[in-house]
């Protein structure tokens, strides 16, 4: 009966050739490919002695060794020793092999070490974060939890307009209207100046249609540039309130260029 065994020593063929090169004190750029071929064949053996299934990967591996030592015992004729002379020089058949060994041995380092900082950092225990809250001033809390960016804004926007998507009719006619942020920007004051100066981002959005939508919320944020309104949110993911914060003449938004 056999059974599949992974052992400490290696685990995998590159780790095998590595083991015995390290155990043979052998130098990887000038590997004695006989020996290493014939201890390797070995282990080989006593895997299938210890009724062990050999991967056919290790199998592979052997072969490729075999195939090596082959190539550097057959003999180089005299006449043919100036001609194949630089390519002998260049060409060496441990070449691709060393290169996979040395690359191996790098991942193997890494994961060694990866190891030990993983074992050095599940001795830290860290400790849970405090609530300073009682340490801040209100005032300066409030001023931070005020703080908008204009992708809490995008955000805000997407979901009014995922809300009106879910409640549009499978089919309509729609009439095109032109409308300019311009214009929109007097509807937001007009609707804040009826609301007391202050209303929910989504309250400013009774449209239906996509365009004016898009408008409306540049015509928000032009509004913002030029600081007549401002928008707060209490803590995150709650609702955005657009507010009033000055009264701007008529003819000062008529003079704004669309």
């Amino acid at each position: 009966m056999s059974y599949e065994v992974k052992l400490d020593a290696f685990s995998g063929p590159l780790d095998l050739l590595l083991h015995l090169i390290h155990r043979l004190e052998i130098d990887i750029y000038d590997i004695p490919m006989a020996e290493l071929t014939s201890q390797y064949i070995d282990h080989i053996h006593a895997m299938k002695e210890l009724e062990l299934n050999e991967a056919s990967e290790y199998l592979v591996m052997a072969a490729t060794l075999l195939a090596i030592k082959s190539r550097m015992l057959l003999p180089i004729h005299e006449g043919e020793l100036e001609d194949a002379e630089f390519e002998v020089e260049t060409e060496d058949p441990r070449e691709e092999l060393v290169i996979k060994l040395i690359e191996y041995k790098k991942y193997k380092e890494a994961a060694i070490e990866l190891k030990e900082l993983e074992s050095d950092r599940s001795l830290v225990y860290t400790r849970p974060p405090s609530d300073l809250t009682s340490m801040v001033p209100d005032q300066q809390l409030a001023l931070f939890d005020a703080k908008v960016n204009v992708y809490d804004m995008i955000g805000a926007l997407q979901k009014i307009l995922r809300r009106k998507n879910l409640r549009k009719p499978l089919s309509t006619r729609i009439a095109r209207q032109e409308i300019s942020v311009k214009e929109q920007m007097f509807a937001v004051v007009d609707s804040l100046k009826v609301q007391g100066g202050k209303s929910s981002f989504s309250d400013l959005f009774p449209y239906e249609d996509k365009t004016t939508i898009i408008v409306t919320f540049l015509s928000i944020l032009e509004l913002m540039k030029r600081q007549v309104v401002s928008v707060e949110q209490q803590k995150n993911f709650d609702e955005l309130f657009v507010i009033l914060d000055k009264e701007v003449p008529d003819n000062e938004l008529r003079t704004i260029d669309e």
